[in-house]
């Protein structure tokens, strides 16, 4: 018998209320493709963020100036996030928040989100709609995804690729299920399959699919697609807070 995707495996139990597929719980044999092309993939990645930096790198000069003038603190906003196979690195983002903000209201959120007690107008994926923390500026950085852009350092460190699951911040995680935990066997990326399958409509469970489905099915070519699909998505702002 054939084996069936993983994804709809999870799909059955998971969205059902049952019990996931035991492959899930460890390393799944679906992700052998993607674990034979980390090399290649590597080198892709770096390949492509070196270039991005060099010629977008006066763009990021002015988006700098422009938050350093707008509001009081740094320009770049380092955070925590969990890893491939969960190591903890510092996850580079344009500020998009005043300083010394409450976290608080985003740790119930993420709890919220994670448990399928998410309103989808509240917000979308991890960015809470209306969020009072954030500045004007940030707003547009937000809505443009250009705060993301200092990832692209991240990416040259070895610490993130420019297509996988979105990486989450340790007090997320404390709320996955086990089979949740398997998007933390690809490196996390830029950008990936949720932020193009509509970002703040798709709910949670359905964005772990996303990602498995991306590890079960990974090539050099589905890359460059979701990387060319990702365009649209930030200049319309299409799914975007």
């Amino acid at each position: 018998m054939k084996k069936q995707s993983i994804a709809l495996n999870v799909t059955a139990d998971a969205v059902m209320g049952g019990s996931p597929n035991l492959t899930l719980v460890t390393r799944s044999p679906g992700f052998s493709r993607y674990e034979k092309g980390r090399a290649l993939k590597r080198f892709f990645d770096f390949s492509f963020a070196f270039l991005s930096v060099v010629i977008l790198s006066p763009l990021f000069l002015l988006i700098s100036a422009l938050v350093v003038i707008s509001s009081r603190g740094p320009a770049i906003y380092i955070q925590r996030r969990v890893g491939l196979d969960g190591r903890v690195f510092n996850f580079y983002k344009f500020r998009s928040m005043a300083l010394d903000n409450d976290d608080s209201i985003h740790r119930d959120y993420c709890q919220k989100l994670v448990r399928g007690a998410w309103s989808q107008d509240s917000g979308s994926s991890f960015k809470i709609k209306e969020d009072p923390r954030v500045t004007a500026l940030g707003k547009f950085l937000r809505k443009t995804s250009l705060d993301e852009l200092p990832q692209l350092f991240n990416v040259l460190k070895g610490e993130m690729s420019m297509v996988g699951p979105r990486p989450p911040i340790d007090y997320e995680v404390d709320h996955y299920q086990l089979w949740h935990k398997q998007r933390m066997h690809a490196m996390p990326g830029i950008t990936g399959l949720w932020q193009v399958s509509g970002r703040s409509s798709v709910p949670f469970d359905e964005m772990v699919l996303l990602d498995i489905h991306y590890m079960e099915h990974w090539s050099l070519l589905l890359d460059l697609k979701i990387i060319f699909r990702t365009i649209p998505v930030v200049l319309f702002g299409i799914g975007a807070y």
